[in-house]
């Protein structure tokens, strides 16, 4: 079996920090970059499975890159190179403390808190009789607080402006971004067949300049439907073929775990581990529309050491 990244103690030149998130390493680079590992950890319900994933960062990061390129001409972006297929350098900016969720369809936890009763989300009101995957007529943002560790809460931008948490004109801003960015996420989509169905972004400031930041249209931080049979499945009320994170969170909520007090994670076997690897493999094929080339060094703490560490030389 390959080998899965699962932790990370790098010591690159100028190095002043490192953050270890859920999936992500981060390294300072004095104060100036941030190179970002993106290991094989993997991650459902705010928790961090016990075991990784081989090539998941790989696809992660390669998926994101892609993307960040895709749509900088919409917003400025952090990325600066990749020079690993795990690995990307970026500038080091100031992250806001909410994460921006855009919904283009009533699916997920959305779609949880709506079968449950709530027919308001974030301070935005939800229409009745709505149905599973069920299309908004405009996409809608529901952000979320950025939590270091547990859970992120959902919040209003009312309240997101009131507790000064982002400003106003900041976050009317970042609103603006994240509708385009979503437009140009679907549209990139449509022609691969597929239907971004919701996402996330983050973004930072850096010298008074909003960048997008951290990863982008991932199968992590997005769903995607395939468009063949949407409408046929909808309207008889079927599960929608997916392309996102949600069959590992399906498998676990299967397996009697959502991440509450007293749950414990299934036992992730070689054949689960191999089941899940082989479908973040489709999603990038799918996603991209190119072939995922498998790099499969012996030993990726040297490759990656090796190749930020030249990265790093050039960088003024």
């Amino acid at each position: 079996m390959s080998k899965a990244l699962v932790n990370t103690d790098f010591k690159f030149k100028g190095q002043k920090s490192v953050y270890h998130g859920k999936v992500r390493d981060v390294y300072n680079i004095n104060d100036k970059y941030m190179a970002m590992v993106v290991t094989d950890r993997i991650s459902a319900f705010d928790v961090v499975l016990p075991k990784g994933i081989p090539f998941k960062g790989q696809v992660l990061n390669q998926i994101a890159a892609k993307f960040l390129d895709a749509t900088s001409d919409i917003v400025p972006n952090w990325k600066v190179a990749t020079p690993d297929p795990m690995v990307t350098i970026g500038h080091k900016c100031e992250a806001f403390r909410v994460e921006m969720v855009i919904r283009g369809y009533l699916t997920g936890s959305a779609w949880r808190e709506y079968k449950a009763g709530a027919r308001e989300l974030c301070g935005v009101k939800l229409a009745e009789g709505m149905k599973e995957n069920q299309k908004f007529e405009t996409p809608i943002i529901t952000p979320t607080t950025k939590a270091d560790e547990g859970h992120d809460q959902n919040i209003s931008k009312d309240e997101i402006i009131a507790q000064g948490i982002v400003s106003k004109e900041d976050y009317e801003q970042l609103e603006k971004y994240t509708q385009a960015l979503f437009a140009r996420g679907q549209e990139m989509a449509a022609k691969m067949g597929l239907i971004l169905v919701d996402t996330k972004y983050e973004f930072g400031k850096k010298d008074g300049k909003i960048y997008l930041i951290d990863e982008i249209h991932t199968p992590d931080s997005s769903r995607y439907f395939y468009a063949e049979g949407y409408q046929e499945r909808f309207e008889k009320g079927e599960a929608q073929r997916q392309l996102s994170k949600e069959f590992v969170r399906q498998w676990l909520m299967d397996n009697g775990f959502q991440g509450k007090d007293g749950q414990t994670v299934p036992e992730m076997t070689p054949e689960i581990i191999s089941s899940i690897t082989e479908r973040y493999i489709e999603l990038y094929e799918n996603i991209t529309g190119d072939k995922f080339v498998k790099d499969e060094s012996e030993d990726i703490e040297a490759r990656i050491e090796k190749n930020v560490s030249a990265c790093i030389e050039t960088l003024a």
